[in-house]
């Protein structure tokens, strides 16, 4: 009896001590796991589903790829200047303008000559264009023409600009442009975008074969110069045409070339890359290549008179696919369907059409969007303005049965210093879709798997409807500060819905 009181109370004395020693051992095991983890610091970066950058598991849940929904006519190539075979556009939006820039070739063959010029319109939303009467360039006897710049062969054959974000750029270099051929790429500038002079006499990048668009930008994250140009895997013009990269501090003095990398998967013609920040989120560069398929004709003998399209340009198709890269030397191709197809009529199932302009805009509060060559090669040949949800790419989508998906470890916030002020909240912004029936619900774990209390999925409010910006709450509270700066994963359970970007946002 006496016995079994001091066994029973050695128990009750030193059970605290065994659990307090249980703990402390999963603590520092839940610690070394994490230590263990590589963690995705995304700061309060907004991520997009384009890759599977933050995805470490899916479960009856897919990434989806969304196409954008045809528009208006942007601009048709009907001038004398312009032509049939006008292509090679670049659109950007420099300040509250958009500039829309194009080579104007109306002959076949000419490629590299004095025969191309490059062509500007303007708009104020992206969305309604109009040819400017620059006076710059007499061209047919006139002034009145929308020529940005002329007799600067080989460098209009592909000529593409963009808005210098490099805040130590001089004001009357604020646009910068490359353009050129197998003997280089020759760089130019311009203080509005309209009155364009070479940078230099001589080209400035040399190490590539250069006979497509070659586009360049000034990286934010990176706090560079980028140029995505193009090579071919076999030697000269032989094997894959690919896409490589090089990068610059002055714009003048560019890195050896280093060819990107695809996933390993089985090479493709990428015939244009059309790469370029995101606006909301520039660290993740969007690419909109032309998918050329060489040798492989669609239309028929009747099919080719009944357009009017070159026989030469009737034996080929292709098609618009989306890259992504973040930088370095590696794209991701996660998705392998077309992102654009060339659709129904014999029109764009020809050579070189359905060439995506490089450049993505917002033309709207919850819109942006893309452009399209059409009907390349033909009398009607124009630009078609194609548009979709902002960041709406590509979605984590689960059916009606529902489904989850599973982020990789994560930490988000920002490191605070003296000169930065204090952030007192920070949310989960989510750009999110569902149906009327549909829903999702966000839980927070700790990097090892553990739901955090407070921040179940029963916890969750639950996420109903359609918006860019929805910011999630559990029981009423949004504000996740207290766990800045510590790795988390989140858990979405998704039901007939969409998540198309992830955000933490500081309030």
């Amino acid at each position: 009896m006496w016995r079994c009181c001091w066994l029973l109370c050695v128990c009750c004395v030193s059970g605290g001590s065994v659990q307090d020693a249980a703990d402390q051992q999963e603590l520092e095991s839940r610690r070394s796991v994490e230590a263990a983890i590589k963690v995705a610091d995304i700061g309060t970066r907004r991520e997009l589903f384009v890759d599977r950058f933050l995805i470490h598991s899916l479960k009856n849940a897919r990434l989806r790829l969304h196409s954008p929904q045809s528009a208006e006519t942007a601009v048709r190539f009907d001038k004398p200047w312009e032509g049939a075979f006008s292509g090679y556009a670049t659109v950007l939006q420099a300040k509250d303008k958009y500039h829309l820039y194009y080579r104007g070739l109306p002959k076949a063959g000419r490629d590299g000559t004095n025969t191309e010029v490059t062509c500007v319109a303007t708009s104020d939303d992206g969305i309604k264009w109009t040819k400017p009467k620059l006076g710059i360039y007499r061209v047919h006897g006139s002034t009145d023409n929308n020529v940005v710049l002329m007799n600067q062969a080989p460098a209009l054959h592909n000529f593409a600009p963009f808005y210098d974000a490099n805040p130590k750029a001089p004001a009357n270099q604020r646009f910068k442009a490359l353009g050129g051929n197998d003997k280089g790429l020759i760089a130019f500038v311009s203080k509005d975008g309209f009155h364009w002079k070479r940078l230099q006499q001589e080209p400035v990048f040399k190490k590539g074969i250069f006979d497509s668009q070659n586009v360049s930008f000034w990286s934010p994250v990176e706090k560079q110069y980028v140029c995505y140009f193009r090579t071919w895997t076999g030697r000269g013009y032989r094997g894959f045409r690919t896409i490589s990269r090089t990068t610059s501090k002055d714009f003048i003095n560019w890195t050896d070339p280093v060819a990107m990398q695809y996933d390993g998967k089985n090479a493709e013609h990428l015939y244009t890359n059309q790469t370029s920040p995101y606006y909301r989120s520039p660290h993740l560069y969007i690419g909109l290549a032309a998918r050329f398929m060489p040798g492989r004709k669609v239309i028929s003998s009747d099919d080719i008179k009944k357009v009017g399209v070159d026989r030469r340009y009737a034996g080929d198709c292709s098609d618009t696919v989306l890259i992504s890269t973040r930088g370095g030397k590696h794209y991701d191709r996660t998705f392998r369907e077309s992102f654009l197809r060339p659709g129904l009529g014999a029109q764009n199932w020809v050579s070189r059409s359905n060439y995506a302009a490089c450049g993505i805009v917002p033309t709207g509060d919850n819109e942006i969007s893309v452009y399209l060559s059409r009907n390349y090669g033909q009398p009607s040949a124009y630009l078609q303005r194609y548009k979709m949800r902002v960041d709406g790419f590509a979605s984590v989508a689960a059916g009606f049965r529902g489904g989850t998906m599973t982020t990789k470890p994560l930490s988000f916030g920002t490191r605070q210093d003296d000169k930065q002020k204090r952030i007192e909240k920070l949310v989960l912004s989510l750009n999110v879709s569902t149906s009327a029936a549909g829903s999702v619900f966000v839980e927070i774990l700790d990097a090892g798997g553990k739901p955090i209390a407070g921040l179940t999925k029963d916890d969750c409010d639950v996420i109903i409807g359609d918006r860019i910006n929805y910011i999630v709450s559990w029981k009423g509270n949004s504000n996740i500060i207290s766990h800045s700066g510590k790795p988390v994963r989140l858990k979405f359970y998704l039901k007939d819905a969409d998540l198309y970007s992830i955000q933490f946002q500081p309030k």
